[in-house]
């Protein structure tokens, strides 16, 4: 007990005075995190797009591949991207691994398959009868379509949200292929593991209770932009 008043009053006393290596380690992990969402909604958003509104041969398949990729595990990605990334590998060339730019790559497709998963289940959840509706009043396809997407706009918006929340909080794919160096890749989760493993449980704590109000203020953000676009104009 006394540990965990000590690290809320660490954690305080961080916030308060700012101190530098703190926000480095704070500012990285966002830039990681922010960098890995916006490509999985590029990579993952239009795919649960096109597998929820077309009907095609494979569309089964390609949900389940969509709803399988939700469940990977982070070390195995991890594993997969250092393999890739490591002197051997296909990508060697590019000397990326133990850098921020490996740690994106990993969080990347772990967020993909979660905002594209959670993005065809907010289209197939809306009601057919919203396009059916929409063709009816004299809509065209593209019209009817941008309807439907229209309606489906808050749960989208939760995946975006929910890929944040899960990269964020991530730890031992970015681990594996970042190496949780001090002032290059290091970043909240690698920290808290450091020093928890080192014993010092108060900074470990406090250091978890920054990355807990960080991720909260930002998921209060992007719950604030959500709602604020879906307001009648």
């Amino acid at each position: 007990m006394e540990e965990i008043v000590e690290g809320c009053w660490q954690a305080l006393h961080l916030l308060v005075t700012g101190e530098a290596h703190v926000w480095e380690i704070l500012a990285r992990s966002l830039l990681v995190s922010g960098a890995s969402v916006a490509l999985g909604c590029a990579i993952g958003m239009p795919v649960g797009v096109v597998v929820g509104l077309y009907d095609f041969p494979g569309r089964r398949l390609a949900a389940a591949l969509l709803n399988l990729g939700v469940a990977l595990p982070p070390v195995v990605v991890g594993l997969f991207v250092y393999l890739v990334l490591s002197r051997s590998g296909p990508l060697g060339f590019l000397h990326l691994l133990f850098t921020p730019s490996a740690m994106i790559i990993a969080q990347t497709i772990l967020a993909g398959p979660v905002i594209g998963a959670l993005t065809f289940a907010a289209i197939a959840g809306v009601d057919p009868a919203v396009r059916l509706t929409a063709s009816s009043l004299g809509a065209t396809a593209r019209q009817a379509t941008l309807a439907q997407l229209g309606e489906a706009r808050f749960a989208m918006g939760a995946a975006v949200i929910t890929g944040f929340g899960a990269v964020i909080s991530e730890v031992g794919a970015v681990m594996m292929v970042g190496g949780n160096i001090a002032g290059s890749t290091r970043v909240m989760t690698t920290a808290i593991l450091l020093e928890t493993g080192k014993g010092s449980f108060s900074l470990a704590i406090a250091l978890g209770i920054v990355l807990l109000l960080t991720s909260l203020a930002i998921n209060l953000l992007l719950s604030f932009l959500q709602m604020g676009r879906g307001r009648p104009r």
